[in-house]
């Protein structure tokens, strides 16, 4: 059920390091990307898949996580969602109904991951040697992850941050329904 998969949806940071993620399980992720929706139709997003350990130590290396997990709990492989201004100078919002649809998925498949739009795009465009025609804009992180996610409901102002505790139980407070609709 739907339901279930964005409980399960976290923004997960820390990965087990002996689970590789197949190509062919990501070109199935950026496939449900591919399948939703997109400003005008347009469909100007491309895609840069790694489950290579090199070039994801590149990526991690131009990356900023919060919780600053080291090599030993970094993603298994990435997806760097890219904006193709051929066809569009705009991107709205379709690089995170992408992310969605990959996370969804990837949650689907018992995997985790998470959007990182710290990102030191021009090294990594660079080190990659992205066309520059193709702008970053979001770079996903996936893998098996190490972190159990539970969402509080004791959301208080100030204090929105998530935390993991000693037993690896990441808390997510939730504001209630009844504070976001106002109308």
């Amino acid at each position: 059920m739907l339901e279930d998969l964005v409980l399960k949806n976290r923004s997960y940071r820390r990965f087990h390091q002996d689970v590789p993620i197949e190509l062919a399980t990501l070109r199935k992720l950026v496939d449900l990307a591919r399948l939703s929706g997109s400003g005008a139709n347009r469909q100007a997003l491309k895609y840069i898949l790694s489950n290579d350990p090199d070039k994801n130590s590149l990526i991690f290396s131009n990356i900023t996580l919060a919780g600053n997990p080291g090599q030993d709990e970094a993603p298994t492989a990435y997806v760097i969602i890219l904006g193709d201004t051929t066809i569009s100078s705009r991107f709205w919002c379709d690089h995170g109904i992408a992310a969605q649809s990959i996370l969804l998925g990837a949650i689907e498949e018992g995997l985790g991951g998470c959007m990182v739009g710290l990102v030191k795009k021009e090294t990594l465009t660079e080190a990659l040697k992205i066309p520059s025609q193709l702008e970053i804009l979001l770079v996903l992180i996936l893998g098996k992850p190490k972190e159990t996610p539970v969402i509080e409901s004791t959301f208080k102002e100030g204090t929105s941050m998530s935390w993991v505790d000693d037993e690896g139980v990441r808390h997510v407070p939730k504001r209630s329904l009844d504070d976001i609709i106002v109308g």
